[in-house]
């Protein structure tokens, strides 16, 4: 979607002197001549060009590609800088990509086509997203900004449809050495699938059942389990990589009654690396942390008292839980909940319902997506400043985005 990029140059002047005064004059313009040069790259979603640095996202572009979908490369000038959001519009049909700031550059700076309301997002090492639509997984060079195909779904999962219960992937993970994405299949009405996808062939290559809508999925830290949180089932199931034998470990710290209408389940969740066990957030009340070696449940006391969402670990171990807001008379207003690996939070208050969140890679900033999967959500990012400077923590900045972000990512 993006035109190759222009180089500007200048020509050096070659020329003869017979004196000493006239060679020093030539110097002296080659060089007036060669200081003017500049590399630039132009996007076209925005009209701005901007330096041609080195620090933009690896491109993905070298490997072998099967049936491309979407518009062809536009070539090797095409960057997407470092720091750059990348967000799934389950709103629409896009991923947008967003600049966080700050500075008059802050907000959306390129959409790319992925496939029909987009869900969750991952990233990997190469640069290339995978994105799970109603549709199916939408493989994004984040490099050049294009579409290099859409892997459908073998899960059959209905119409093709868009809202909160819209058949097709939710929950997406990649595995740690790059190799397979799996990705959690809804099933409206029915139990859903895990779908495990081969990176280099873009191809289904198995199907797990697991519980119904699983809004998460995750991995372990040696890649040898994936884990799908089924919300509508009060379950995680946990699927061997290697022969994909799937178990399933209930839990409920509120119980199951209520069924579907219970609104006491699990959402999200991440795995702490030190242990591999799972930190489920439930109502900003209680903490669930799942062993997925014995399926046992400890509860630790959490302080927001709101209705959680996202979920998402900083670099180092502190975890950020999303609040969207109350669901009964007495809970609190959504917010962001910052818990230390030692226990202690602090409640950052938001502005509006909230859905996932993603941090930066130093670790300094929060990014929670507005796109909420009910009602109430709105078109924007909320950058959270995590960093205690002496003299207290940062407001919230709201920043424009794409149509109900939801997924996000940091590239």
């Amino acid at each position: 979607m993006t035109p190759p990029g222009r180089r500007t140059g200048a020509r050096r002047a070659v020329l003869r002197a017979s004196t000493a005064r006239r060679a020093i004059v030539a110097l002296a313009a080659a060089a007036v001549l060669a200081g003017c040069a500049r590399d630039t790259a132009t996007d076209t979603a925005t009209g701005v060009a901007g330096p041609a640095t080195d620090d933009t996202v690896p491109r993905a572009s070298d490997e072998p590609r099967t049936a491309p979908s979407g518009p062809a490369d536009p070539g090797p000038a095409a960057r997407t800088p470092r720091g750059t959001l990348l967000v799934a519009d389950f709103g629409s049909d896009t991923v947008t990509f967003v600049d966080p700031g700050p500075g008059e550059g802050r907000g959306p700076i390129a959409t790319v086509e992925a496939g029909t309301a987009p869900y969750g997002l991952v990233v990997g090492k190469d640069g290339r997203a995978w994105v799970a639509t109603a549709e199916g997984v939408a493989v994004i060079d984040t490099a050049t900004r294009t579409r290099l195909a859409l892997v459908p779904y073998e899960t059959e999962s209905g119409p093709v449809t868009t809202g909160e219960y819209r058949g097709g992937g939710m929950g997406i993970a990649l595995a740690p050495d790059g190799r397979h994405v799996y990705v959690g299949v809804n099933v409206p009405g029915g139990n859903g699938t895990l779908e495990v996808i081969d990176t280099a062939t873009r191809e289904v290559t198995g199907t797990v059942p697991v519980g119904r809508r699983p809004f998460d999925v995750d991995v372990s830290p040696d890649g040898g389990e994936v884990y799908a949180t089924g919300h509508d089932s009060f379950d995680v199931t946990a699927v061997d990589t290697k022969t994909l034998e799937p178990r399933r470990m209930e839990v409920a710290p509120y119980g199951t009654e209520g069924g579907l209408g219970s609104w006491l389940k699990p959402h999200y969740a991440v795995v702490r690396p030190a242990d591999g066990k799972l930190l489920l957030p439930f109502e900003g009340e209680r903490l669930a942390v799942l062993d997925p070696r014995t399926g046992k449940v400890a509860i630790e006391r959490m302080t927001a008292d709101t209705h959680q969402h996202g979920a998402a670990l900083a670099p180092d171990g502190t975890l950020l839980v999303v609040g969207t807001g109350p669901i009964a008379a007495d809970d609190e207003d959504p917010s962001l909940t910052v818990r230390s690996p030692d226990g202690k939070e602090r409640s950052v208050p938001l502005e509006g319902p909230h859905e996932d969140v993603t941090v930066s890679k130093d670790g300094r900033t929060a990014y929670v997506t507005g796109g909420f999967t009910r009602d109430g959500y709105w078109n924007g990012i909320t950058a959270v400043d995590l960093h205690d400077d002496g003299d207290g923590y940062g407001a919230p900045v709201r920043i424009d985005a794409g149509e109900r972000p939801l997924g996000i990512a940091v590239l």
